[in-house]
């Protein structure tokens, strides 16, 4: 059986999306700056998109903004809004934590309280940039009391939601900037999306032409604006079920010993330690018996160092480099997770025995 358990790195394209995509590819293959019916063809492809995507999100048609990835639209939001100082958090993804070496930057610490952040606010704060949820836990942040509190001050408020688009109902009150990618909603690869309130003055990083209102020069991804555009209409929360099913897969893993979990939130990802094993080690292990799963983020993990977001949390070396990161989505069956629970313990008990964990 093949089990696919890594929806937080990629999800499978959807059918219908790929089926509104592949005209795109070779039929209306129009640059949408041209003026030409084949370019406006492509136009109206584009703006088709951003209305699917301003009705998602309850926004503005012009407050929408096509990039080639959340890590890009991430980068824009604070590269081109932030001139001093930046208020986020330890347990970023690296797309936010690098971007913001550049400017003066406050780091909240896990578990961070509303005071906390109110207190790293000053007067020289351009910009808090926060996410929805972890995307290594799943650990879902209270967006909007920290809302609340950044407007209070006066300072524009960024969100990276791309692990949470996927199961909530965005509310953007307080919210001038939100990013969000395709390929985590079930869209292509190579297309992201960051909304920007109206009145925010956003500059471009990448400059050219006048692409993307302005804000993101070069010719866009027609098939996968398309793509995105189809996948937000008809996103379909299965919250309930998926949660299930996760809960099924944390209550037979954590029955084995030296298993714990590491923090929760998100109904689809399940963060486990495993003592006497590397993750790496069992992740290789798993998928040799059909098992899909990652070592933390897709990011990272080709990078033999450990999670900057379950060190944050106050695990060892040790624990962050036994953990393995299980994250589900709507295709997944509680046959799979049966076989899951059924392999599990068999590929831990040989790399354990290899260790010489008692």
């Amino acid at each position: 059986m093949k089990v696919y358990l890594d929806n937080a790195a990629t999800t499978p394209i959807d059918s219908n999306v790929l089926k509104a995509m592949m005209p795109y590819f070779k039929e209306r293959f129009g640059n949408p700056a041209s003026v030409h019916s084949w370019g406006q063809e492509a136009y109206q492809a584009i703006d088709k998109a951003r209305e699917q995507v301003a009705k998602f999100l309850n926004c503005k048609f012009s407050e929408v903004i096509f990039t080639g990835s959340a890590t890009e639209s991430n980068n824009l939001a604070i590269k081109g809004l932030a001139k001093s100082h930046v208020v986020t958090t330890a347990i970023e993804h690296k797309s936010v934590l690098k971007t913001c070496k550049n400017f003066k930057t406050t780091y909240l610490k896990y578990n961070f309280s509303l005071k906390d952040l109110e207190k790293a606010i000053t007067p020289k704060t351009d910009l808090v940039s926060i996410m929805y949820a972890n995307n290594e836990t799943g650990e879902i942040l209270p967006i909007k009391e920290i809302g609340k509190i950044v407007k209070k001050h006066n300072v524009y408020f960024h969100v990276d939601a791309v692990q949470a688009i996927n199961w909530f109902k965005i509310d953007l009150t307080n919210i001038d900037l939100l990013t969000f990618s395709g390929h985590k909603i079930y869209g292509p690869k190579g297309v992201g999306v960051l909304y920007v309130r109206q009145g925010v003055p956003l500059k471009p990083i990448i400059t050219g032409g006048a692409h993307e209102l302005g804000l993101r020069a070069g010719t866009e991804n027609v098939a996968g604006i398309v793509g995105l555009g189809e996948a937000v209409n008809s996103l379909s929360k299965c919250n309930a079920k998926v949660k299930k099913l996760k809960d099924k897969l944390v209550k037979g893993a954590l029955k084995i010993k030296g298993v714990k979990l590491n923090g929760s939130g998100l109904p689809n990802i399940a963060n486990l330690s495993f003592d006497g094993v590397e993750g790496e080690g069992l992740a290789i292990a798993l998928d040799q018996e059909g098992v899909g799963v990652s070592t933390g983020s897709a990011c990272t993990s080709e990078a033999l160092v450990p999670s900057h977001v379950l060190m944050a949390m106050g695990l060892s070396h040790e624990q962050t480099h036994s953990s393995l990161r299980f994250s589900l989505g709507k295709h997944t069956t509680a046959k799979e997770i049966d076989y899951v629970l059924k392999v599990l313990p068999k590929v831990l008990n040989r790399l354990r025995k290899i260790s010489g964990y008692v």
